[in-house]
């Protein structure tokens, strides 16, 4: 049995979790200031094996020399390492390694289907791999929050909202406006973007994810399966691939 860390930095936030092979055991979340903090508990109560980690930004390089420090087997997730599908994305400098592992995960999971992964976080991303193991791309869109600052930051006069107030469809004041420009444009993006691709693609499959993903799936009217993990069972799918487990 392998023990494996896998290690999601995100935007605005860090996520770890402790496989035992393919099983998710526990997960964490927890801010880049205390990410040092953390993963030291982490390697410490569940010695690990192997680790992956996944960054969308540039990660503190005190974490990288701590887990290599720790852990025997470490990759780090980029356009150059092996995967289990075929990579048709032409600008794989600028992709983001956490597309790359929510399109793993989903083929491994659904490989009779050509899926499409929305995950709605700092920005709303639509990741479509076709069940020839090929992911071809997809759609990037600002997120709930960007599309509330964006309001704010690019107008003089609409106000800073936060979506922590009323949310109903008809607006009756500038912030309730806002809050249902932001929120209800996004869950009528993704039914939108699921109807043309389920259209084009028989055998089609959508699935949602990402930090807001509990927050838009009572929103959206489409058939779509909802996995907030996706990201990190990805990670293990990659890491499993490309490490052996010790016998």
């Amino acid at each position: 049995m392998s023990v494996n860390l896998c290690i999601d930095w995100g935007n605005t936030s860090v996520k770890a979790a402790i496989f035992n092979d393919d099983t998710l055991q526990k997960q964490y979340a927890f801010s880049p200031d205390e990410a040092i903090e953390k993963i030291t508990s982490i390697i410490s109560l569940y010695p690990p094996v192997k680790a992956i980690i996944c960054s969308v930004v540039k990660h503190n390089d005190e974490l990288e020399h701590l887990v290599r420090s720790n852990i025997k087997n470490v990759i780090t997730l980029d356009s150059n390492t092996r995967l289990p599908i075929h990579n048709g994305y032409l600008s794989g400098d600028t992709l983001g390694a956490d597309r790359i592992a929510l399109v793993v995960a989903a083929h491994l999971l659904y490989p009779d289907k050509n899926n499409l992964v929305i995950s709605t976080g700092t920005c709303v991303t639509y990741n479509f791999v076709q069940k020839n193991k090929m992911f071809r791309g997809g759609a990037i869109s600002p997120g709930l929050n960007m599309r509330l600052q964006a309001m704010h930051s690019f107008t003089s006069k609409l106000p800073e909202v936060t979506m922590d107030g009323e949310l109903i469809l008809l607006g009756y004041d500038t912030p309730t406006c806002m809050r249902s420009g932001a929120a209800y444009g996004i869950a009528f993006e993704i039914d939108g973007m699921i109807n043309e691709y389920s259209f084009q693609h028989p055998d089609f499959n959508a699935i949602l994810t990402g930090g807001d993903a509990p927050f838009f799936a009572s929103k959206i009217k489409s058939k779509i399966f909802a996995d907030p993990d996706l990201l990190l069972k990805g990670l293990n799918l990659i890491l499993n691939y490309n490490v052996s487990s010790p016998r």
